[in-house]
C-alpha cells in the first residue's frame, strides 16, 4: 500500500512538473510578443481592448486572447509604474486564469498578478470580482492597480462596508470589481430580498480571484453570512444563566472518567469547544429560575442558553476570543488577530458573553437570510486563488472547491534560514528566553517581529519588554488603526513589533538601510497555531525577494495545542531527559510531535467544515429555487404555468388528505 501511494505521489509530481514547464513555455511566449507592444503608442494599446472584445465577439475564445492580452497588461504597468512583470508572475496569472490556486510566497507581487487574469477575463463583459481579506486590502490594491487598467480602457471600483448604495452599484457596475468576501456574499443576500430590479446591485457570478485564498474559504469557511431581522428573547434571561454559569464548578472533560467527573457542576471540553451540563447543573437552573423541569419541552429553549452561558463561562476568554471595546463584546479573528467589526457568534452565544462581562445585551435577531462562504462562492462559474500557503490544505480545495494548488516558483531563492523549534517545560522559561533573545538583537540592530496568538499574549510580552526597556510597537486588534504605520517602521534597525496573526497576511515588510547586513528580518514566533499554514505565513514575512532573513518558534509544554493534543508525550520525553525549566530542547522528534498535532486538528476543522457544508447544501438546494423564482417575478417573467402546477399540487396534496380511508 505504501509503495502504491509513493508510486501515485511520483506521478502526481510529474504531472505537477509537466505543467510548470508548460507555464514556463507560455510566459516566455508572452515575452517573445513585448517588441510589438512596446511599438504601440499609448492610444493604440488602450485600443487593444476593443479589439480583444471584437475577436472575442467574432468567435475567438478567452484562451486564444490570453498571450496578447498579458502582453498588454504587462506593457501598461511598465508605463504606469516603471515595473515590469516577471516571467513567474505571468504563470502565476495564467494560473488564476485557469481557475486553480496559485501559490506565491511573500513579496512575489500577487497582486500585479491578480490583474492579468482580471483584464482577462473583464474582456467578457459580465464583471469579475476581486475578493480579499478586508476593506483596506480591497480599496488599497483597486488604487494600486487603477492607473494599469485606465491605461487599457478598463474600469475599476471598490465596495467597502457602510457604502451609499449609489456607489456600490457604481463600482459593480465596472469592469473589475475589488471587495471583501462579506460584502460580496451580504450583497448576494440583499439582492436576493430587493423588492424590484431596481434594488439589485450584482450583475453575475461569472469570475473571481480570492486572495489569501486559504483564510476566506478554509478559515472562514464555518461563519455563515446572516441577515438579522427583529429580536425574540428578553435581554434579562442572558443575565440569569450568566449569574447561575459563574456559580457552578466547571471541570475540563477528562475522556479517562466514565460517567464523567462527580465533582463537577458540568464538563467543558476546549479541544472541540462543547459543554455537558450534569445534574447539579440543571437543578441549580430550576432552583435559579423556579422551574419544575427544564427539560420540559416547553423550555427547549431554556437549555440552549444554559448551553451558551456555560460556554461563556468556560470556553471564550477576554483578550483572546474577543475584546471589549467602547462597551461592546468584539470577536477577535483567531487567524488574522483583527477585530470582526459587526460579525456576531450565533445561537445566542455573543447575548451569553456580553451577559458575563456585564455589558449591555444587544438582543439576538431573527435569521432573515443566511448564506456559508463555500456555497456563495461555488455560484462562481469559474474561481480562482492565490495565497501563500495553500499547499498543505490542497485536499480540502479540491474536495470542496475543484480548485488545484500550483507552487508558482518564486523569482529571487528564498534566502531565509528556518531555525527548528525551542521547545520549553513551562511558559515562564519559554518568555525568559523569549525576552533574552529580542534584547541581543535590538542591540545589535535587527529588526525583530515578534508573533503571537492572542491579543493577552501580546500585552503580556509588551510589559515584559517594557520592564526590560526594550522600545516597542504592538499591532492587535486593539491597535489596528495604527497598523499601516507600524508595518511601516518594522524592518527599520532596531525596530521590534510584537503582532498577532494580523501582521501575516497582505503585510510586505520592508528592510531599513543597513539591515541586511545584520542578517535581515528576525521573526519570532512565541506559539503554534493550530494550522501550519498560518505558522508559514509568519515566517513569509521575512525573506522577502531574496532577503536574507530568519525565523524561530519557541514553545512551552503548557502552551495549549501543545497541552490539548501532544502534552503527556512532550512532557514525558522531557522528564526523561530531566530537562531543567529555563533549558529548552531542540529535537525533531519533538518538532514532529507538534507537526503531528497540527494535522489532527487541522484534520478535525477540515471535518467540522464538512458538516457544515454539509447542512447548508441542503438548505441551499431550497435557497438557489427560491432565489430563481424571485428573480423570475422581479424580471416580470410569466409564471401562469408554474402557479396553475402548485395549485394543482396542493389540491391533489389536500383532496388526499381529507379523503384517505
Amino acid at each position: 500500500m505504501a509503495q502504491q501511494l509513493g508510486s501515485l505521489e511520483k506521478v502526481l509530481r510529474a504531472g505537477e512538473g509537466r505543467r510548470l514547464k508548460r507555464l514556463q513555455q507560455q510566459a516566455a511566449y508572452i515575452t517573445s510578443l513585448e517588441p510589438e507592444f512596446q511599438s504601440l503608442s499609448d492610444e493604440d494599446l488602450r485600443a487593444k481592448t476593443t479589439e480583444f472584445r471584437e475577436r472575442l465577439e467574432n468567435g475567438e475564445t478567452l484562451e486564444e486572447l490570453l498571450f496578447e492580452a498579458f502582453a498588454a497588461v504587462r506593457e501598461a504597468r511598465v508605463r504606469e509604474s516603471g515595473q515590469r512583470m516577471f516571467d513567474v508572475q505571468l504563470m502565476g496569472g495564467i494560473v488564476l486564469h485557469e481557475g486553480d490556486v496559485a501559490e506565491m510566497k511573500t513579496g512575489e507581487g500577487k497582486t500585479f498578478v491578480a490583474s492579468l487574469a482580471l483584464y482577462l477575463n473583464a474582456l467578457a463583459e459580465t464583471g469579475v470580482h476581486l475578493v480579499t481579506v478586508n476593506d483596506y486590502l480591497a480599496r488599497r490594491d483597486a488604487e494600486w492597480n487603477r492607473g494599469v487598467y485606465e491605461r487599457l480602457g478598463m474600469t475599476v471600483g471598490s465596495i467597502e462596508n457602510m457604502m451609499p448604495w449609489a456607489d456600490r452599484k457604481a463600482a459593480y457596475d465596472a469592469d473589475i470589481t475589488y471587495g471583501t468576501n462579506s460584502e460580496f456574499g451580504f450583497d448576494y443576500l440583499r439582492d436576493n430580498m430587493a423588492v424590484s430590479l431596481d434594488g439589485l446591485v450584482q450583475r453575475s457570478h461569472a469570475y473571481a480571484i480570492v486572495d489569501e485564498v486559504d483564510s476566506i474559504l478554509i478559515d472562514e469557511a464555518r461563519t455563515p453570512l446572516i441577515i438579522s431581522g427583529e429580536p425574540e428573547t428578553a435581554a434579562q434571561i442572558y443575565y440569569d444563566f450568566a449569574r447561575v454559569a459563574r456559580q457552578l464548578n466547571g471541570v475540563p472533560h477528562d475522556p479517562l472518567l466514565k460517567g464523567g467527573n462527580p465533582d463537577a457542576d458540568y464538563e467543558y471540553d476546549e479541544k472541540h469547544k462543547t459543554v455537558s451540563p450534569g445534574q447539579r447543573a440543571i437543578e441549580a437552573v430550576e432552583r435559579s429560575l423556579r422551574l419544575e423541569n427544564l427539560y420540559d419541552p416547553r423550555n427547549s429553549q431554556l437549555v440552549n442558553h444554559l448551553i451558551q452561558g456555560l460556554k461563556a463561562e468556560s470556553l471564550y476568554k477576554r483578550d483572546v476570543d474577543y475584546v471589549i471595546q467602547d462597551g461592546e463584546v468584539k470577536i477577535v479573528d483567531e487567524f488574522t488577530g483583527r477585530i470582526m467589526e459587526g460579525r456576531r457568534w450565533s445561537e445566542g452565544l455573543h447575548q451569553a458573553i456580553e451577559a458575563k462581562e456585564g455589558v449591555k445585551i444587544q438582543e439576538e435577531n431573527v435569521t432573515l437570510a443566511t448564506i456559508t462562504l463555500q456555497n456563495y462562492f461555488r455560484l462562481y462559474e469559474k474561481l480562482a486563488g492565490m495565497t501563500g500557503t495553500a499547499k498543505t490544505e490542497e485536499k480540502e480545495f479540491v474536495e470542496i472547491y475543484n480548485l488545484h494548488v500550483v507552487e508558482i516558483p518564486t523569482n529571487v531563492a528564498v534566502a531565509r534560514d528556518d531555525k527548528n523549534d525551542l521547545i520549553f517545560k513551562s511558559v515562564e522559561g519559554k518568555f525568559e528566553a523569549v525576552i533574552r533573545d529580542i534584547k541581543e538583537r535590538h542591540e545589535k540592530g535587527q529588526p525583530v517581529l515578534v508573533g503571537t496568538i492572542a491579543v493577552e499574549t501580546s500585552e503580556y510580552l509588551a510589559e515584559l519588554l517594557k520592564r526590560q526597556g526594550i522600545p516597542h510597537n504592538v499591532l492587535n486588534a486593539k491597535e489596528h488603526a495604527r497598523e499601516a504605520e507600524i508595518i511601516k517602521d518594522a524592518g527599520q534597525k532596531h525596530a521590534v513589533t510584537i503582532a498577532t496573526n494580523m501582521a501575516g497576511r497582505g503585510v510586505d515588510i520592508k528592510l531599513g538601510e543597513g539591515v541586511v547586513d545584520l542578517g535581515g528580518l528576525y521573526v519570532l514566533g512565541t506559539e503554534r497555531h493550530e494550522a501550519r499554514r498560518i505558522d508559514n505565513q509568519l515566517r513569509g514575512r521575512s525573506g522577502r525577494q531574496g532577503d536574507p532573513g530568519e525565523s524561530r518558534f519557541y514553545l512551552s509544554g503548557e502552551d495549549d495545542l501543545v497541552r490539548l493534543f501532544a502534552g503527556e508525550r512532550i512532557k514525558r520525553i522531557m522528564e526523561r531527559f530531566k530537562i531543567p525549566e529555563d533549558q529548552p530542547m531542540e529535537a525533531k522528534i519533538l518538532s514532529n510531535q507538534i507537526e503531528n498535532a497540527q494535522k489532527k486538528v487541522e484534520e478535525q476543522n477540515f471535518v467540522a467544515r464538512k458538516n457544515v457544508l454539509k447542512y447548508d447544501d441542503v438548505m441551499n438546494t431550497q435557497r438557489k429555487v427560491i432565489y430563481e423564482q424571485r428573480r423570475e417575478v422581479l424580471e416580470g417573467t410569466d409564471m401562469s404555468d408554474q402557479v396553475r402546477e402548485w395549485i394543482n399540487e396542493i389540491t391533489e396534496a389536500t383532496v388526499d388528505q381529507f379523503t384517505q380511508e
